[in-house]
C-alpha cells in the first residue's frame, strides 16, 4: 500500500496542477477583454481619423478641427469629421481600450493600446488627394516605426504578443472613387482595372502588416458613396438624387474587397478578419429610417446649398446651416454620418451577427487568443 501511495501521490500533484493551470487559463481566457485588452491600430481616411491632419499642411477641407464638429461629446474639437465620436471610438470603449490617439498627436509616451494612423481624405492610392493627406502607404511607415519601437521597448516577445494580439483596422477606398470622379477626367483604365489597383494596394498593406506580426484584421467595405449629400447636391434635378455610377463601383470594390480576404485567409496562416458590411447597415437607415431613430436621411446636419451637401460646415467665410439635434440625422455633413450613426454602426461591427459582419465579428476577433499579458501601462 505504501508503495502504491507513493506512486499515488505526485499523480495526484499533477492532476491539482494541471487543474490550477486549466482553471487560470479559462479564468485569463473570460477577463482578458477587461484587464488586458488587445491593442487597436487604425489605418484609414475620414471615417477613421482621431485628429492626424490638425498636424499636417492642408487644406480647411481636409480637417475637423474647429466647430461645430465634435460638439456632441468633445469639449473642444478633436479632427473627428462629425459630431462627436466615430467608430473606432466606440470600438475602443466596447473594448475596454482609452480613447485611441492620433499618432501625430505630441506627447504620446508609448503604444501599448495602439494607436491611430487615419487621415481625413487618404486612399489607397498614392495619387488620391496627393500632398494633402497622409496616404495609406505613409500610414503603413508610421506603423513600422511604432512596431520597432515597442519590440524595442517591450523586448522581443512581448513586442511579438502584442503585435500578435492586436486588432488592426482598415476604412479605406471610397476617396479613391471620389476623387476620380471628382477629376472627370477620361480615364485610360476601365472600372474594374481601376478598383484591382485599390484593392491591390489595400492588399499589400494587408500582408505587410501581417509581415510585421499582424494577425486579426477588422475592415469596413465602401458605403453606397453614389447617395451621399455632397453627390445630390451637384445635380440636385437628378430623380432619386443618386448617381448610380458611383454606387456601382462602390458595389465592385466591395466584391473586390471580400474575395481578397478571402484568398488571404487561405493564403496567410493564422490570418483572422471581420468585414463589416457599411454599405448594406447605411442603405437600410435610408431605406427605413424611423426603424433606426432618424428623421432626415437625405439632408446633411451641417452644410450649404442643395441637401446641405456642399463643403462650407464651420466655415469663417462663409453661412453655412446648422440643425438643432444632429441626432435626428444621419449624415453630419455633405459626407460624413452623425455620431449616433456611428454608434450603430460600431455595435454591428462589434457584435453583429454572420449576415452584417463576418466571418468573425470585433469581439470575437478581441477574444480570439488573447493570452494574459503583464500589465502594459496606459498610452
Amino acid at each position: 500500500m505504501r508503495a502504491m501511495e507513493r506512486f499515488m501521490f505526485p499523480m495526484y500533484l499533477w492532476a491539482i496542477s494541471t487543474l490550477f493551470l486549466v482553471v487560470m487559463a479559462a479564468t485569463c481566457h473570460d477577463h482578458s477583454l477587461l484587464e488586458n485588452p488587445a491593442a487597436l491600430f487604425i489605418f484609414g481616411d475620414s471615417l477613421f481619423d482621431s485628429g492626424n491632419n490638425n498636424y499636417i499642411r492642408t487644406s480647411r477641407g481636409f480637417q475637423a478641427n474647429y466647430r461645430p464638429y465634435g460638439e456632441t461629446f468633445f469639449p473642444s474639437p478633436t479632427g473627428r469629421a462629425t459630431d462627436g465620436r466615430t467608430i473606432p471610438d466606440f470600438i475602443s470603449e466596447y473594448a475596454k481600450l482609452p480613447l485611441i490617439p492620433p499618432y501625430l498627436q505630441p506627447g504620446i509616451q508609448n503604444y501599448n493600446y495602439g494607436v491611430n494612423f487615419a487621415s481625413i481624405g487618404a486612399g489607397a492610392l498614392l495619387e488620391t488627394h496627393q500632398g494633402l493627406v497622409i496616404d495609406l502607404k505613409t500610414q503603413l511607415s508610421n506603423f513600422k516605426k511604432v512596431e520597432k519601437q515597442l519590440r524595442h521597448n517591450l523586448g522581443g516577445e512581448e513586442g511579438k504578443a502584442l503585435l500578435s494580439a492586436a486588432v488592426y483596422l482598415f476604412s479605406i477606398g471610397g476617396n479613391d472613387y471620389f476623387a476620380a470622379f471628382a477629376e472627370n477626367s477620361g480615364s485610360l483604365v476601365s472600372q474594374e482595372e481601376y478598383v484591382a489597383m485599390v484593392i491591390g494596394n489595400i492588399t499589400n498593406a494587408i500582408q505587410e502588416v501581417y509581415n510585421l506580426g499582424g494577425r486579426k484584421f477588422g475592415f469596413l467595405n465602401v458605403s453606397p458613396i453614389g447617395c451621399l449629400p455632397f453627390v445630390k447636391a451637384l445635380d440636385p434635378a437628378r430623380t432619386g438624387g443618386c448617381k448610380e455610377e458611383l454606387t456601382d463601383v462602390a458595389r465592385l470594390h466591395n466584391r473586390a474587397l471580400s474575395e481578397a480576404l478571402q484568398k488571404l485567409e487561405i493564403q496567410l496562416t493564422g490570418f483572422k478578419y471581420s468585414l463589416h458590411d457599411f454599405f448594406t447597415s447605411l442603405n437600410e437607415i435610408t431605406e427605413d429610417p424611423s426603424k433606426y431613430g432618424f428623421e432626415e436621411v437625405e439632408m446633411a446636419c451641417c452644410g450649404n446649398g442643395p441637401y446641405r451637401g456642399f463643403s462650407g460646415c464651420g466655415s469663417q467665410t462663409r453661412s453655412y446651416e446648422l440643425c438643432e439635434n444632429p441626432s435626428d440625422f444621419l449624415y453630419f455633413d455633405l459626407v460624413h454620418p452623425t455620431e449616433k450613426a456611428y454608434e450603430q454602426f460600431a455595435k454591428l461591427f462589434w457584435n453583429g451577427s454572420s449576415d452584417i459582419t463576418g466571418p468573425y465579428n470585433l469581439k470575437s476577433l478581441f477574444e480570439l487568443d488573447n493570452k494574459c499579458r503583464p500589465n502594459l501601462g496606459s498610452s
